[in-house]
């Protein structure tokens, strides 16, 4: 359809042409003296319009030739980004493969060429506009080449040309990713050299969206465990957590393992008990925690009936599903409940408690030795005695059995049956 337009169009200009030019008998007369030049008027116009594309196709020769010059720095620009990128990618790929002189050569050879058209540019010329993007990435990886040979100066010479950013490249987002991958690669490094404090202080410098980011808060966590601050650990874990970062058994370990530094890192009653208020509900519920509070409490001289509200949920979960309490957390447990109630008053809940949990969980000697000590010191002690003495050869935990032997020593005392209570004492300084 389209060729059959262009074909009507064709004939329809034939036919003006012939129909204008056919009757025009019009004349040019050109004088050059003492020359006459008769030409007729559509000659003239002939004349006229191949003189505009002669003139016309020979100015745009003369200005392809004199643009010569510049087409030639300008392909010459070109071959240089062209290798600059080259040696981008190939230091790239050398650093993740291990190569670490070539990956730095590369690296090198890459800001050379950058240097090298920044150099040379005129004002007429476009450089890319990612250009300081390049380098910083080049200085970058030339950086980490240096992490990866120990060689720390040349690896902070590379760092600092590298944040030596022009400020007026500084907005650039492509720049501030580059210049953020910098912050936490440097942190990194710090770690790496055992220098928690110094990768804490570029992690602090780092503004808010940075900060927040899943790998700024993993170098923090490793950062703050290093330095010993065991209350910034665990706010970051509780930030990962949020965050997906582990799975739920390891958050579950990360946070018990945190919860129980902090408060092994207490030195008073006001520090334990802030401490201890700063953990959330499912962490203060963890046996090992509620445990190491306790015990450390009862050690500071704190008030015993506090300890035994706190080991209260841990003993809960003993009663409700023993299969996940393991044999030492059991142990524990039933030492810092032992510790807690003999350092009280007598309390018939808890008695009331133990003497329930005996009769639900018979097979377990250490609940029938807490039952015979708490008897023992309600002054229960036909009771006492049954008890004890009925597990004494089951007792696996040397302290346990030591405990046990004294107080049926001094029950056989308090009948006046010394023989036997010499028998007991002698088990006892076992």
């Amino acid at each position: 359809m389209k060729g059959a337009l262009w074909l009507v169009g064709l004939f329809a200009v034939a036919v003006a042409v012939a129909l204008i030019a056919g009757a025009n008998q019009g004349m040019v007369t050109l004088f050059w003296h003492p020359y006459r030049i008769d030409l007729s008027i559509n000659f003239f116009l002939l004349l006229m319009v191949l003189g505009f594309f002669l003139t016309h196709y020979a100015l745009r020769g003369i200005s392809a030739l004199f643009a010569l010059p510049r087409q030639a720095r300008r392909w010459r620009q070109l071959q240089k980004e062209r290798a600059m990128h080259s040696a981008l990618i190939d230091s790239l790929a050398q650093l993740l493969s291990g190569r670490y002189l070539r990956s730095r050569k590369s690296a090198i050879l890459a800001i050379e060429l950058q240097q090298s058209l920044q150099d040379n540019a005129r004002h007429e010329d476009s450089l890319p506009r990612h250009l300081p993007q390049l380098r910083m990435m080049a200085e970058l990886i030339a950086a980490e080449t240096a992490h990866s040979l120990r060689d720390r100066q040349l690896r902070q010479e590379h760092y600092e040309k590298l944040i030596a950013t022009d400020p007026k490249n500084a907005g650039n987002a492509s720049v501030s990713e580059v210049l953020d991958a910098a912050r936490l690669c440097a942190s990194r490094w710090s770690l790496a050299d055992h220098q928690p404090a110094e990768a804490l202080q570029l992690l602090d410098q780092a503004h808010l969206g940075l900060s927040r980011r899943t790998l700024a808060l993993r170098l923090r966590l490793k950062a703050s465990r290093l330095a010993g601050q065991s209350k910034m650990a665990l706010e970051t874990a509780r930030l990962l957590i949020k965050h997906g970062a582990f799975s739920e058994v390891a958050a579950v370990s990360l946070t018990r393992s945190l919860s129980l530094s902090c408060l092994k890192d207490c030195r008073d009653l006001v520090q334990l008990q802030t401490a201890w208020n700063e953990l959330q509900q499912a962490e203060r519920q963890n046996i090992e925690v509620s445990v190491l509070m306790a015990e450390k409490w009862l050690a500071l001289d704190g008030k015993p009936t506090s300890a035994v509200n706190w080991l209260l949920p841990a003993w809960q979960q003993l009663m409700q599903t023993p299969e996940t309490v393991t044999k030492h957390e059991r142990a524990r447990l039933i030492r810092a409940v032992e510790k807690a109630l003999l350092a009280s008053e007598p309390n018939h809940e808890w008695l009331a408690r133990i003497d329930q949990a005996c009769s639900q969980l018979p097979n377990l000697p250490d609940l029938q030795y807490l039952a015979g000590q708490i008897y023992f010191h309600h002054g229960l002690w036909g009771k006492a005695q049954q008890s004890l003495e009925r597990i004494l050869s089951r007792i696996d935990e040397p302290d346990f059995k030591q405990r046990a032997c004294t107080s049926l020593a001094n029950l056989a005392e308090q009948r006046n049956d010394l023989s036997q209570a010499l028998n007991y004492w002698k088990q006892a300084a076992k």
